[in-house]
C-alpha cells in the first residue's frame, strides 16, 4: 500500500512536469516527500541500494504520468482549462502546513522576509515574461547539445519548487517540440512499428534525458547545503516561490475560455479536491525527511 501511495505521489509530480506554469519541484513539497527525495538523489551513490529503493516508486509514477500526460493532458487542458488548473492549484495550497511545520523554530529574521519577496517575484516576473513561440528541431549535433542544455536547465526548474521547467521550455519555444511533440510521436512509432520515427524523435528525447540527469544532481547538491547552512530561509523561498505558483498560473488568460457558472462551481470542487489529495499524500509520516 506504501508503495502504491509513493507511486501516486511520483505521478502527481511527473503530471506537474508537463504542465506549464506548475513546478514539479511544488508538487514534491505538496505531497511531503521534498527532503526525502533531495538526500536520496545525493546520496544515490554512497547508499545506492536505500536509496535507489526510495526512488523507485516515484520514478515509475513520474515516468507513467509523463507518458500518459502528454496525451491526456491536453485534453483536459483543451476541454477544461480551469477546473484542471484549479486541480493543480489545491495541491500547490495545500502544502502550506508542510512547508510551515518545516520552518517552525528555524532561523529567518528580516533576510528571510527579503528572500520570500525576491523569489516571489521572481516566479511572476518569469510568468509575466513568457512568450507563445514554438521552436523547429532537426536531428544534428547542434540540437543534441541543445536538448543536453535544456535538460539541465529544466530539470534544475523541476527540483526547485514554484519554477515550472514546462514553462521554461515553453518561454524558450521548445515545450511543443519535446513534450507534445517528441514524446507521444516516438510512443506511436513503437506501437505502430515507425521505427524511423522512434528514432528520429530518440535523437531528441535521450540527450534531453541526460541533461535533466545532470542537472538534477547539481541543483540537489546545492539545496542540501542551503538546507544544511540556512534552513529557516531556504524555506522562506521555497514559501514565497509556492505560493507564487497559483498567481502564475492564474495569468495564463487561455484558463478563462469558456467560463461558466458551472465551470466555476467545477473549479471549486477542483480545488478542495486538490488541497485533499495534498493533505493525504503530505500525511504519511514515513514520507518525512529520511
Amino acid at each position: 500500500m506504501k508503495w502504491l501511495l509513493d507511486v501516486l505521489r511520483g505521478a502527481v509530480i511527473g503530471l506537474a512536469n508537463v504542465i506549464p506554469g506548475v513546478s514539479g519541484g511544488t508538487m514534491m513539497v505538496s505531497v511531503g516527500i521534498y527532503d526525502k527525495l533531495i538526500y536520496a538523489i545525493n546520496h544515490i551513490f554512497k547508499k545506492f541500494k536505500e536509496c535507489f529503493r526510495i526512488l523507485l516508486p516515484y520514478l515509475v509514477g513520474m515516468a507513467a504520468a509523463i507518458l500518459i500526460g502528454s496525451f491526456a493532458l491536453k485534453a483536459a487542458f483543451g476541454n477544461f482549462p480551469l477546473p484542471t488548473n484549479a486541480l493543480f492549484i489545491g495541491l500547490i495550497l495545500g502544502s502550506l502546513p508542510l512547508i510551515l511545520k518545516q520552518m517552525k523554530g528555524e532561523k529567518i529574521g528580516w533576510q528571510g522576509g527579503v528572500v520570500f519577496v525576491l523569489f516571489f517575484a521572481l516566479v511572476v516576473v518569469l510568468k509575466a515574461i513568457e512568450k507563445e513561440n514554438v521552436a523547429q528541431l532537426t536531428l544534428n549535433f547542434g540540437s543534441v547539445l541543445l536538448m543536453i542544455v535544456l535538460g539541465a536547465i529544466c530539470s534544475a526548474a523541476m527540483v526547485i519548487p514554484g519554477v515550472s521547467g514546462s514553462m521554461i521550455l515553453k518561454t524558450l519555444g521548445y515545450y511543443e517540440p519535446i513534450v507534445t511533440g517528441a514524446i507521444p510521436a516516438a510512443i506511436k512509432g513503437i506501437t505502430g512499428g515507425d521505427w524511423n520515427a522512434v528514432l528520429q524523435n530518440l535523437g531528441i528525447l535521450l540527450p534531453f534525458l541526460v541533461g535533466i540527469v545532470v542537472g538534477i544532481f547539481g541543483i540537489a547538491k546545492l539545496i542540501e547545503i542551503l538546507m544544511k547552512k540556512w534552513k529557516g530561509r531556504t524555506y522562506c523561498a521555497i514559501l514565497g516561490m509556492v505560493l507564487a505558483s497559483p498567481v502564475a498560473i492564474l495569468m495564463e488568460p487561455s484558463i478563462y475560455q469558456g467560463f461558466s457558472v458551472w465551470i466555476c462551481v467545477a473549479s471549486v470542487v477542483a480545488l478542495a479536491v486538490g488541497a485533499l489529495i495534498a493533505f493525504k499524500l503530505g500525511g504519511d509520516p514515513e514520507t518525512k525527511e529520511a
